[in-house]
């Protein structure tokens, strides 16, 4: 059997930066303060400078970064916020737990983000039927693509919606130059270890330009509390970034741009080589964006037998995601238009070993098995 080839491979890029890397991890350990360090209002300063938006508030993950945008904005019971159909289950969790309703919309065949004309029909849906109340607009930026905020935007400006970007596939994606973290009224994403922009562990990030919300945030992160620990002003939760996992983010953020053209030349890449097929069908990605390519997945009508084939070589491959949110067990009960594109994605869409460090000979050894099997 071939030598088998790693899906995303981490310690490619840890030994990289692996000086730099425990020079900052044990400067950390060594400092005693692993909770709510320097280091986090020290990372949390230097990914707003980076993304362009006046406020990043740390915490635990990146569905806490969602949920606690949604509770500072008191968005609970009775209200609905439209959420894509295809993406992870955390999305419409951050939801559900906020208290609200999550409302499914489609998203679009080409780029797998939410499609605004479905959302049109949603809001119009959930406003004929009366039982809920719509108060915001939760799009994703599906594996490392901006939503089209250029269509997105003016609808949830029209219908008095808030708009909650989740960028926890894609944080250093850009719009027409502008940063999906600083799109919308807030966003959140999550530093899990896989994304472009991972820690060692857990952890997550809300943006915003609300001076008043950046505020609200921060003590609903830390139990609400008030003028310190000890006065609560609310009620909040226990979702704070560990010290080491900042020390870890500051580290990587200092070559995160020159990882993102990397990503950008295998994508590239990929599409150049693999688009020759008529039985492939690449990611599109919007004119003006750039994806930071948390994956590379392509649609090819027989899924089984690609993956079936490339494992056999050594090589990897995903499915996300094998079943639409609104028919997850879980889900299954929250309202939703119909979905068509998302539960045919759900058959046809698989994912490539995708990071910075992929080198041509591998890339081509993937090329060469997709082609093959898919001929």
């Amino acid at each position: 059997m071939a030598t088998p080839i790693p899906f995303i491979d981490l310690q490619a890029q840890r030994k990289r930066i692996g000086e730099s890397m425990t020079r900052a991890i044990t400067a950390a350990v060594e400092s005693g303060q692993w909770i709510m360090g320097p280091q986090v209002q020290a990372l949390e300063e230097q990914l707003a400078a980076f993304a362009g938006v006046k406020h990043a508030i740390a915490c635990a993950n990146g569905t806490d970064a969602l949920i606690i945008v949604l509770r500072a904005w008191g968005i609970g019971a009775g209200d609905a916020v439209f959420v894509p159909a295809f993406t992870f289950a955390a999305t419409a969790g951050a939801v559900a737990l906020a208290g609200a309703t999550p409302v499914f919309v489609d998203v679009l065949h080409d780029t797998f983000n939410m499609d605004p004309a479905s959302l049109e029909a949603a809001i119009q849906m959930a406003r004929r039927e009366g039982k809920l109340k719509p108060k915001a607009v939760m799009p994703v930026d599906l594996f490392g693509q901006p939503a089209d905020y250029v269509r997105l935007e003016p609808i949830a400006a029209r219908e008095g919606l808030r708009l909650l970007v989740d960028t926890a596939q894609a944080f250093g994606a850009t719009l027409n130059g502008k940063h999906t973290a600083n799109t919308g009224h807030a966003a959140g994403t999550s530093f899990f270890p896989a994304k472009p922009l991972g820690c060692y562990g857990d952890g997550g990030c809300s943006f915003t330009n609300d001076d008043a919300l950046a505020e609200t945030l921060r003590s609903i992160r830390i139990h609400g509390q008030g003028s310190d620990k000890y006065e609560n002003v609310r009620i909040g939760v226990n979702s704070r970034l560990d010290t080491i996992q900042a020390a870890v983010l500051m580290e990587k953020l200092k070559v995160f741009p020159q990882e993102i053209a990397m990503r950008e030349r295998t994508a590239r890449r990929y599409n150049e080589l693999l688009g020759r097929s008529n039985r492939i069908r690449v990611p599109h990605v919007i004119q003006g964006a750039q994806s930071t390519w948390a994956q590379y997945t392509i649609q090819v009508e027989d899924r089984a037998k690609l993956q079936a084939d490339l494992k056999a070589q050594g090589i990897p491959t995903a499915v996300y995601y094998p079943i639409p949110l609104n028919r997850q067990r879980a889900y299954a009960h929250f309202p939703s238009v119909p979905v068509p594109v998302s539960e045919s994605l759900a058959n046809h869409v698989v994912s490539l070993p995708m990071h910075a460090d992929l080198d041509a000979a591998t890339q081509d050894r993937i090329v060469d098995a997709v082609l093959k099997s898919a001929a």
